[in-house]
């Protein structure tokens, strides 16, 4: 074998990039390390880099491809949403500055109006929301993210959002980890619809990232 890829359409470990508690390990950096030793190629989708501004800075590999769901899911929301109004009076929101990447992204896509959230955390299920000075009222918003996992973000930012006078709120994200109550704390949020892509399986997944990632891998290949 001269070459071993790595295709990982939702990369795992990757969230763990600092020591929230004295003595942690940092995953991210360990994982990515054992990732190198074996792979000369790495390609994912919207893989966790806050702190850090590269993939290859995670996992120290010849080709390290992060690819963004984002355009894929917009055109999902605006194909899903066009009977109810017409992609340019959608508002896409970020439920925090971590988001502003994907949100930026699928903005470029639609052309709507878009925002970031500020997120307060002070524990795994309580976080505080702040909205943007966006006008949502009367406006539909459909929340973007890279990964659902508690739902506790998204959770918040909603019920921000419809008390704010959005007439609904929907979200998509590319990662549907879910964990535990996750689908049951978003609805009793608002949250109307839940859109993901096929990166981890769910019943909410709407989007296939094979023709995202087929041809990143056939160029690759060539390289």
């Amino acid at each position: 074998v001269r070459r071993l890829v790595l295709v990982a359409p939702y990369l795992a470990y990757m969230r763990q990039d600092t020591s929230f508690h004295a003595g942690e390990v940092i995953s991210q950096r360990q994982v990515g390390r054992l990732l190198a030793l074996d792979f000369d190629t790495l390609i994912t989708v919207d893989p966790h880099l806050h702190r850090i501004e590269r993939l290859d800075q995670a996992v120290n590999v010849r080709q390290a491809l992060a690819l963004s769901a984002a355009p894929v899911l917009a055109r999902h929301v605006a194909d899903a949403l066009r009977s109810e109004c017409p992609a340019g009076e959608l508002v896409l929101m970020g439920p925090d500055s971590e988001s502003d990447p994907w949100t930026a992204a699928a903005e470029a896509e639609l052309g709507c109006a878009h925002g970031v959230c500020s997120k307060a955390r002070h524990g795994d299920r309580d976080v505080q929301i702040e909205l943007p000075d966006v006008s949502v009222k009367d406006r539909r918003v459909v929340l973007l993210d890279d990964i659902a996992s508690s739902g506790r973000t998204l959770a918040a930012a909603a019920q921000g959002l419809l008390q704010c006078g959005a007439a609904s709120v929907d979200v998509a994200v590319t990662h549907a980890l879910l964990a535990h109550d996750a689908m049951d704390v978003m609805r009793g949020a608002g949250i109307r619809h839940f859109w993901s892509s096929d990166s981890v399986d769910h019943a909410s997944n709407v989007v296939r990232l094979a023709p995202l990632i087929a041809p990143a891998l056939l160029s690759a290949l060539q390289a």
